[in-house]
C-alpha cells in the first residue's frame, strides 16, 4: 500500500484540485537560490505567482550536484560565492511567503547538506519557512524514510522521481513514499542537455498512471513554450528549469554582473511559458 493520500490538505493538493477544474496543466519553475545575487533572486522569486508560475522549485546550491547539467551547475557556483545554507533558503521563502501565501513552493537538492542539518530539524524549519514540498535528488527509495518520516509528520511532501528506466517492478518501491505529485524525468542523463520527445512521454505518462493517482510532472529537456505546451498535453505539469537560470547565467556573463533588469527579463520569459502552458488542454 502507497502513501499517496497521507497529506490530503496541502497547497499542493489545493493547486491541483482547482487546476483539474480550470482544465489546464500546472507550470513549475525552477531557480537556485540566491542566483545570481540574493536580492535579484528574491525578487524573480517574489514575480513568479503574477508570471503565471504555478509551483517553484527552489534549488538548495550544493558543490557537487551529480544530476545536473552545466547551467544549472554553474548556478550553484554562483549562488556558494554568496555562501548560501539551507537557513538562508528558509529565510527567502519566509519573505515570499509574506506576500504570497498560496502558490506552493518545493526545494530541490541534495541529502548531504539536509543529513548535516539534521533530517529533524530540516523538516520543522521548512514548515515553519512556508515550504510545501522536497525533492532529494539523490536518496534512493530504500533510504527515503530517514528524512521523510519527519517531512510526512510535518506535512510535507516527499516528491519523488521517476525516469525511463524505473521499471514496472521498480515504480511501487518509488511510489512507496511519493506524496504531492510524482516528477518524472523525461530524458535519461543530466538536466538541459537534450530535449524531451513529446510522443514518448505520453506513452511514459499513461504507464505511470496505472501505479499511482498522483498528479504528473514531467520535466528535463524542456526548453521553451513550444516544448512545454507540447510535453504539458499529455501530463499534469511541466517543470521548466535550465532554460531559466541560462537566461540568467548569459546576463552575467555579457554584463559581468547581472543587469538591472534581469529579473524582468526571467519574469517575462516564465509569463511566455504559462500563456503556452495554460493553453495546452485546449
Amino acid at each position: 500500500m502507497t502513501k499517496d493520500n497521507v497529506i490530503k490538505e496541502s497547497r499542493i493538493t489545493r493547486l491541483f484540485a482547482r487546476l483539474r477544474k480550470q482544465k489546464r496543466p500546472a507550470l513549475v519553475t525552477f531557480i537556485t537560490a540566491n542566483d545570481p545575487t540574493p536580492n535579484i533572486f528574491q525578487n524573480i522569486l517574489t514575480g513568479m505567482p503574477a508570471a503565471g508560475a504555478d509551483i517553484i522549485e527552489i534549488g538548495i546550491p550544493f558543490s557537487d550536484p551529480m544530476a545536473d547539467g552545466p547551467a544549472i551547475q554553474a548556478s550553484s557556483q554562483r549562488s556558494l560565492r554568496h555562501n548560501t545554507r539551507i537557513s538562508d533558503v528558509f529565510d527567502a521563502v519566509k519573505v515570499f511567503r509574506g506576500i504570497e501565501s498560496n502558490t506552493p513552493i518545493v526545494l530541490m537538492g541534495y541529502y548531504n547538506p539536509i543529513y548535516r542539518y539534521g533530517a529533524k530539524d530540516f523538516a520543522q524549519d521548512a514548515i515553519l519557512a512556508g515550504v510545501d514540498g522536497v525533492i532529494v535528488v539523490d536518496l534512493p527509495p530504500e533510504e527515503a524514510e530517514e528524512l521523510n518520516i519527519y517531512l510526512r509528520s510535518n506535512g510535507l511532501h516527499m516528491i519523488c522521481l521517476a525516469a525511463p528506466t524505473s521499471s514496472n517492478k521498480r515504480l511501487p518501491t518509488i511510489l512507496d513514499h511519493a506524496s504531492g505529485f510524482l516528477y518524472y524525468v523525461s530524458i535519461t542523463g543530466i538536466t538541459g542537455t537534450r530535449s524531451a520527445d513529446a510522443s514518448v512521454i505520453k506513452d511514459e505518462v499513461e504507464r505511470l498512471r496505472k501505479y499511482t493517482n498522483l498528479p504528473i510532472a514531467v520535466g528535463f529537456g524542456i526548453k521553451n513554450p513550444e516544448s512545454a505546451a507540447a510535453i504539458a498535453a499529455n501530463c499534469d505539469a511541466v517543470v521548466v528549469g535550465s532554460s531559466i537560470v541560462e537566461i540568467i547565467a548569459k546576463d552575467v556573463e555579457k554584463n559581468g554582473s547581472p543587469s538591472l533588469g534581469l529579473a524582468g527579463t526571467v519574469l517575462e520569459f516564465v509569463k511566455s511559458l504559462a500563456t503556452s502552458v495554460n493553453r495546452a488542454w485546449t
